[in-house]
């Protein structure tokens, strides 16, 4: 065995396999970024490298200065992780030229299965079914669209080197081809150096089912069952569970049989996953699933397939990449219940699932039996526009799925953040969905119930006025209490006592009206005093006193934290109140005519800004174009995600105050349309 190991990656996994490294004794190196200097995974390591700038680019994609900080410290093997450099053969070539063992699968291994075109045509070869399609090497728009015309909608277009769903578009018109197959080159070449593609046919009610694969250096080759990631969006996965539902011994013995076949064919060593698609429309049958991709890595999802055999995934690693066999064979390997896993992201569901950065004010996460929580990130930390925006991972265990269910539900009802938008409740939502327990489900589950998700397009208002109420009677109950922020106007003079009185009983109730902003909209607070308390409104939502109590030990203001008897969190970030009410994050602050947005001044509709911090890769009109309402404009690169900007009106274009490559804030005006 290894006695160091550098970790060449950042947040959640890097901690994750920090902590079996530590179990077999090794000693941990970590490499960040400038931005990570103060990261939780860098403090648990022995020794920390710093590599660069925030920019990944720059730091956590160099090879050359991870191979170099490898050789400073004198480790003996370097674990990728996923993402980032972990299926670059080119980075496994410097590993090997430097004599440093890489915990991963050989070069030849990542160049066979590393292109989704020479992928298929391998396996294709190898005797595993793969979906109809054009994967050559013509990437001519016209030749690439009559391939699509041919095939019939819908058609899938994917990057040659893609994964995780960047660079891959469904299309289902022939007219939408030539722009779909434009931003999958884009983000193509963006995420992974190579702007190829190729074109598939779309199965209709698709099942996302893959097989996770060990195989040792000495020929021996087993798969560890399969795992349903079928619940996805934008072709990202949001759930994933193990076995998966529905499957039936036959179609795991086919299915398993074929990703094994896989994995000998290309040498593999290692963990690895084969990913499939399955026609879901009449329950999953032998005949009908067909190879997508293989991944010669180990997955964000590797939790649930721990969570039913028992075994350590990354411990495994490490021991098959020091030489070890495998110690088991394929029949020693039996599946424990059902496990659950939940990706907790900072992204906000009511708007359209932007991503969200900034401080985390509160964090708390889950505890309890059958409960694992993996996770990066701890409060007082920050969530940056650089990197993904992944908070934690929350698996839940359970001898059925309906009880793995039931606590990943309970789970998710017990996750609190504040400060970014967290994707908690919708989560929640989405486990307790009646027809996903039911098993009817696909990959397109999300997008046709958005609705009982609590989705809502970006830029519909708040459908929380409750909890902006809530945060407004925090707000009043402090400034109230005195000092400075009380002489705008928020104290109330007949709530003083008079001979042991509260003045209102003695000179009648009251009531006051206060500008505040929530969600950094104008909105008016009616704070009512009278024999029932303090009573607060905001756009209809209303909030008692009962609600404001404090609800547990820490009390009414404990590390600027109040919990209510209702189950709702107030966080105070500075002079604002972040409250978290039925998953709904609403923040509150007094009114301040001095922190106007000049932009928004006359006609708002007329500016176009940027949802998050980002990058602008594209600009698509110059000044003085005209421009119909919903036309794109430009597109903000965030969290490694493309997102259009698009005209709110009909009109024409002002002024272009960014430039392609410059980095935007939140709220930052792009665009001006012309009065």
């Amino acid at each position: 065995m290894f006695d160091s190991v550098l970790i060449a990656n950042r947040g959640e996994i890097a901690c994750r396999v920090a902590r079996s490294a530590r179990a077999l004794g090794l000693r941990v190196i970590a490499v960040h970024s400038e931005a990570d200097r103060d990261a939780p995974f860098v403090r648990q390591a022995d020794e920390a490298i710093c590599i660069g700038s925030a920019a990944a680019a720059e730091s956590y994609l160099r090879i050359d200065r991870i191979i170099a900080a490898a050789q400073r410290s004198g480790a003996q093997c370097i674990h990728p992780g996923y993402g980032f450099l972990s299926e670059r053969p080119d980075f496994a070539d410097a590993c090997a030229a430097a004599g440093i063992a890489l915990v991963g699968p050989p070069a030849s291994a990542m160049r066979a299965m590393g292109l989704k075109d020479a992928a298929k045509a391998l396996a294709q070869k190898a005797g595993v079914p793969v979906v109809p399609g054009y994967h050559g090497d013509n990437q001519d728009p016209a030749f690439l669209k009559q391939q699509a015309d041919a095939i019939g909608y819908p058609v899938l277009i994917k990057a040659v080197s893609g994964g995780g769903g960047k660079g891959m578009r469904r299309v289902d018109a022939a007219e939408d081809f030539l722009a779909a197959l434009e931003s999958a080159r884009r983000e193509g070449a963006s995420s992974f150096g190579d702007p190829r593609v190729l074109v598939e046919k779309y199965v209709l009610s698709p099942r996302h089912i893959e097989i996770q694969v060990f195989a040792d250096s000495h020929g021996n080759v087993v798969h560890l069952f399969e795992r349903d990631c079928s619940l996805q969006r934008r072709h990202q996965k949001v759930i994933e569970e193990a076995p998966a539902p529905g499957m039936t011994e036959a179609m795991r013995a086919a299915m398993g049989k074929a990703a094994v076949d896989a994995a000998r064919a290309v040498g593999y060593v290692g963990a690895g996953t084969v990913e499939f698609i399955a026609d879901g429309r009449d329950g999953l049958r032998p005949d009908r699933f067909w190879f997508m991709e293989m991944n010669t890595r180990l997955q964000v999802e590797h939790p649930v397939t721990e969570a039913i055999t028992g075994l350590d995934l990354v411990r495994l690693q490490f021991e098959i990449a020091a030489g070890g066999r495998l110690p088991f064979v394929q029949d020693d390997l039996r599946i424990d219940g059902h496990a659950v896993e939940a990706r907790l992201y900072a992204e906000d569901p009511e708007r359209g699932f932007l991503p969200s950065t900034g401080r985390i004010w509160l964090l708390d996460l889950p505890q309890g039996e059958g409960v694992r929580v993996d996770s990066g990130v701890e409060a007082g930390g920050e969530v940056s526009s650089w990197y993904d925006p992944m908070i934690a991972k929350i698996i839940a265990h359970g001898p059925t799925r309906a009880a793995a269910l039931d606590r990943l539900a309970r789970a998710l009802g017990e996750t609190r953040v504040a400060g970014p938008r967290a994707n908690a409740a919708f989560l929640k939502r989405l486990v307790e969905a009646e027809d996903f327990r039911a098993g009817a489900f696909d990959t397109g589950f999300i997008d046709a119930h958005m609705e009982e998700l609590g989705v809502l397009p970006a830029g519909s208002p708040s459908p929380a006025p409750d909890a902006a109420a809530v945060a407004a009677g925090v707000l009043a109950l402090q400034l109230q209490a005195g000092g400075a922020p009380a002489a705008a106007g928020w104290a109330d003079p007949w709530a003083s006592l008079q001979g042991g009185r509260p003045a209102f009983q003695l000179l009648g109730a009251r009531t006051v009206r206060r500008q505040i902003t929530a969600d950094g909209e104008k909105a008016i607070a009616e704070v009512r005093w009278g024999d029932g308390g303090l009573a607060v409104t905001v756009d209809g939502g209303e909030a008692r006193i009962a609600d404001l109590k404090a609800a547990d030990a820490r009390g009414a203001e404990a590390d600027g934290v109040v919990a209510f008897a209702n189950g709702a969190v107030a966080v105070r970030a500075h002079a604002r109140q972040l409250v978290i009410s039925q998953g709904r994050q609403v923040t509150v602050a007094p009114f301040d005519p001095f922190t106007v947005d000049l932009d928004h001044v006359g006609d708002a509709g007329g500016v176009v800004k940027s949802p998050m911090h980002g990058k602008i890769i594209a600009v698509l009109v110059e000044p003085g174009a005209e421009v119909t309402k919903g036309q794109r404009l430009a597109v903000v690169e965030a969290m490694k995600m493309e997102h259009p900007l698009t005209a709110p009106r009909a009109g024409v274009i002002a002024e272009v105050r960014a430039s392609v490559g410059q980095q935007v804030a939140e709220g930052a005006a792009v665009i001006m349309l012309a009065e």
